[in-house]
């Protein structure tokens, strides 16, 4: 009888056990379109964060980018979205925040480590409210073929004036192609062309805030000043530009025929395994010499909570690690050209990654003007961007024909810009 009772003991004791570490263990689900990611959650973010925080399990599984919006919306709706929620930036994750489906993070410990620029992707239009921690941007500025800026015996250029001077000196030379760049996609003409060297003229988030704000219009000279430079980059990109893809201009750099490749930073790691050549990066030339210089450093990814989630005090320490500059090094190394938006100093095993991220320390940040508030009407602001960019450069369309025929439908339903 005895034996009978310390027995039944003994099994009700390693059940209450049981009972108590399961309660203790928490696991988080994370959603997010980057199935390219997987790995590297897997086998580094994940065995980092549990190893530090026993007690909360991370599951990172993530949807088909193109399906993404779709199958987080249904999931939200139904109630079983994962607890973490990968974020796009401005009006995808504000519309999750306004329909109450986003949690505010404006008072996580986390959030003090990001700027207001790295924010405004994943903030109300009145920055009274974050609901997202930033992860990563992309930044813009120009990669070259090291070995042909060599033998060309041409350096990087500072200035507008020099940047053309180089240009010259690669086309009068023949061998390569001065910059590879179509026009046949339209949106690389605006991204990687207008909002790549505009922020020099429209002195970054100075000149967007002011367009947002309605004190600034794109008939001034700040905003058709980058039209202007991009009309004259048609004679340096080679026979045919008008019909070259995306991906024609990716294998011309690539494969060492053209010198000079207008560029994001998402570039770096497809480039590093299919150029066998050395590369550099420098930033959109200023106007002047000893001009300020500005640089898109585009907002990207970010990670919010669930406000219907189970375990919020779990997710928002998760949250707060990936505010911390363990993730920021991490990540930003495990995706070379997707750098952390962190204030926290990092190290980047990556040349070209280290290079495109030094120009923090020496350049003002903003992102791309037309992304926040002024895209969300028709005609669409950043789709004409596109296709004013291509337009000017294949000199179908002026500078200034372009920026009055975008301040026009800008102003047609933009109440500041009335």
């Amino acid at each position: 009888m005895k034996k009978h009772t310390l027995g039944s003991a003994l099994l009700a004791s390693t059940f209450l056990s049981a009972g108590l570490a399961s309660a203790q263990d928490v696991t988080l689900t994370i959603e997010s379109w980057r199935n390219d990611d997987l790995l590297i959650w897997q086998d580094q973010i994940i065995p980092a964060f549990e190893a530090a925080h026993p007690g909360i399990k991370l599951q990172f599984t993530p949807s088909a980018p193109a399906e993404y919006n779709a199958v987080l919306n249904s999931k939200l709706d139904a109630g079983s979205a994962g607890d973490l929620i990968t974020c796009r930036p401005f009006d995808a994750s504000l519309a999750l925040y306004e329909a109450g489906q986003l949690a505010d993070l404006s008072d996580l410990d986390g959030m003090s480590n990001f700027s207001d620029v790295a924010k405004s992707g994943w903030s109300t239009d009145d920055g009274s409210a974050t609901f997202c921690v930033p992860m990563a941007s992309v930044i813009h500025g120009f990669i070259y073929n090291a070995e042909a800026f060599e033998e060309l015996g041409i350096e990087e250029p500072k200035t507008v004036d020099e940047f053309f001077s180089v240009l010259n000196t690669i086309k009068e030379d023949g061998t390569y192609i001065p910059m590879a760049m179509g026009t046949n996609d339209q949106w690389e003409a605006a991204t990687m062309g207008y909002n790549n060297i505009g922020p020099n003229y429209w002195k970054g988030e100075e000149g967007r805030l002011a367009l947002i704000s309605g004190e600034q219009k794109l008939t001034d000279e700040a905003w058709v000043a980058p039209y202007e430079q991009l009309a004259r980059w048609a004679d340096y990109l080679g026979d045919g530009f008008e019909a070259q893809t995306y991906p024609d201009s990716q294998n011309l750099f690539t494969l060492g025929r053209a010198a000079i490749y207008p560029a994001g930073s998402w570039e770096i790691a497809g480039f590093n395994t299919q150029a066998d050549f050395e590369m550099g990066a420098f930033p959109p030339p200023v106007p002047n010499e000893g001009d300020e210089c500005y640089i898109s450093d585009h907002t990207d990814i970010a990670l919010g909570m669930n406000a219907a989630t189970e375990n919020p005090e779990a997710a928002k320490t998760f949250l707060n690690w990936v505010g911390s500059p363990e993730f920021a090094e991490m990540y930003s190394n495990a995706l070379p050209g997707f750098f952390s938006l962190s204030s926290h100093e990092i190290s980047l095993e990556d040349p070209l990654a280290q290079e495109f991220v030094s120009w923090r320390s020496e350049c003002n940040s903003t992102i791309r003007s037309t992304y926040q508030i002024l895209s969300r009407g028709t005609p669409n602001l950043e789709n004409d961007t596109w296709n004013a960019s291509a337009q000017v450069i294949r000199g179908a369309e002026s500078p200034a024909d372009a920026g009055a025929r975008l301040q026009e439908g800008l102003a047609s339903w933009y109440e500041p810009q009335q």
